[in-house]
């Protein structure tokens, strides 16, 4: 397709100017006992909170990505990152990792002791975004992740992961979830191609055909969330607490688009590999990823009267939280993106066109720094869901993987970029 900005390189300098923007307002969440603190609005260290697993695990994949970008200081921030994923975030008794930790730097305390799918995925993402970029301690970490993700959570027989287990890995919880299984398709990929082990790859496509081609498919592509122990959808689950952050009652249209882009990063994944030889990817993966951004668009734009993409609906197609997440809009960024390079058709460009426009007049910051993380119905900053700017990933993530190609994960490219550039 002719005049995209996915091909012009002054939207490129502009993605590149925003991409460095971000990590410098990031950088200031390191902590000098490892990990990354969670910022608030004016970016400075949140004492109040402690060093969350996943935000520490999501920063150290940002800073391994922009270490492989060449940017100067970068490794080390990574490094901060992977001291406390191999230090006090990591249970040393039982294994795995705990959700966070206090931020007392003599002697940091778990602040929980479950061991959740959610943290276990991204913790598995910065190990193999920084064994790209070949970070000491990298490889090691990425051993351990990849043994604890297949003995404790990876559920074969159902071809799904197992949400969270007790400290020691005695008792699981009655609850099954689309959100943390999700992420783990990103791990998947990012572990597979890190690793050179197709099986992650195929344990991917195993969860995207359960959640999206059965079961949101059966729904009319309206995602489900929410399961039980049995992976039986749980349309009510958390009725009665709409604003949850993490388990929200209803769907949430931000992950309809989200795994419209991890389908297609599966089917070019599958595409390049021995998979594709055989002829055997398949052509759902394409099909889907196009109704779940058509829905996501139909019943989740502007809905309520403005710009802008609601947090949840009911299953009538309802606003439910009509706060709109700053991660919202740039998963749609990057569906868009997506769908433009696998199709070329021109309707998906206007949307990435008309999203970014929109992210850069409501939610991009440039006064304080980073994104407003949260908006109201009027498109205003608010902190009703996600107080302050907790870390830079999704935003992060929109500058960059629109640069990149759909397969390998962002980690895996980059790192094949600088070899190539080396050649």
């Amino acid at each position: 397709m002719s005049g995209s900005w996915l091909d012009l390189p002054d939207h490129h300098a502009w993605l590149a100017a925003e991409e460095a923007r971000l990590t410098g307002f990031a950088a200031a969440s390191a902590l000098n006992g490892g990990g990354f603190a969670w910022l608030n609005s004016s970016g400075r260290p949140d004492p109040g909170r402690p060093v969350m697993t996943w935000i520490t695990a999501r920063m150290t994949h940002v800073y391994a990505m922009a270490h492989l970008r060449g940017e100067p200081g970068a490794g080390t921030l990574a490094d901060c990152g992977l001291a406390a994923l191999r230090g006090p975030l990591r249970d040393s008794v039982h294994g795995g990792w705990f959700p966070g930790m206090t931020v007392q730097e003599s002697s940091p305390e778990p602040i929980d002791t479950t061991k959740a799918a959610y943290e276990h995925a991204f913790v598995l993402i910065a190990a193999s975004s920084a064994t790209a970029a070949e970070r000491p301690g990298a490889v090691d970490l990425l051993a351990d992740a990849l043994g604890v993700v297949e003995d404790r959570f990876w559920d074969d027989t159902a071809g799904m992961c197992r949400e969270s287990w007790d400290r020691s890995w005695s008792q699981s919880e009655p609850y099954r979830g689309a959100n943390s299984n999700m992420h783990m398709i990103e791990a998947f990929l990012a572990a597979g191609d890190a690793t050179g082990d197709p099986v992650w790859h195929r344990r991917a496509l195993r969860i995207a055909e359960r959640i999206v081609h059965q079961v949101a498919a059966g729904h009319d592509w309206r995602l489900v969330e929410h399961f039980t122990p049995d992976w039986e959808p749980d349309l009510d689950y958390n009725i009665d607490d709409k604003h949850h952050q993490f388990r929200p009652y209803g769907t949430t249209v931000g992950h309809w688009l989200e795994w419209s882009r991890l389908l297609l990063h599966l089917d070019a994944t599958l595409a390049a590999g021995p998979e594709g030889a055989l002829g055997t990817v398949p052509e759902w993966l394409l099909t889907d990823a196009v109704a779940l951004f058509d829905a996501a668009v139909e019943r989740g734009w502007g809905v309520d009267g403005a710009d802008g993409f609601v947090y949840t609906l009911d299953w009538q197609d309802q606003p439910v939280v009509r706060e709109r997440m700053h991660w919202v809009i740039a998963e749609a960024i990057l569906a868009a993106a997506a769908l433009c390079k696998r199709t070329g058709e021109s309707r998906f460009e206007h949307w990435y066109r008309a999203w970014w426009d929109y992210a850069a007049h409501y939610h991009i910051d440039r006064v304080e720094g980073s994104w407003h993380h949260e908006l109201d119905s009027a498109n205003r900053p608010s902190q009703t869901v996600w107080p302050g700017k907790p870390d830079i990933y999704h935003a992060y993530q929109a500058t960059v993987l629109p640069r990149l190609p759909l397969a390998p994960s962002p980690g895996a490219a980059l790192r094949r970029i600088l070899e190539d550039e080396r050649a």
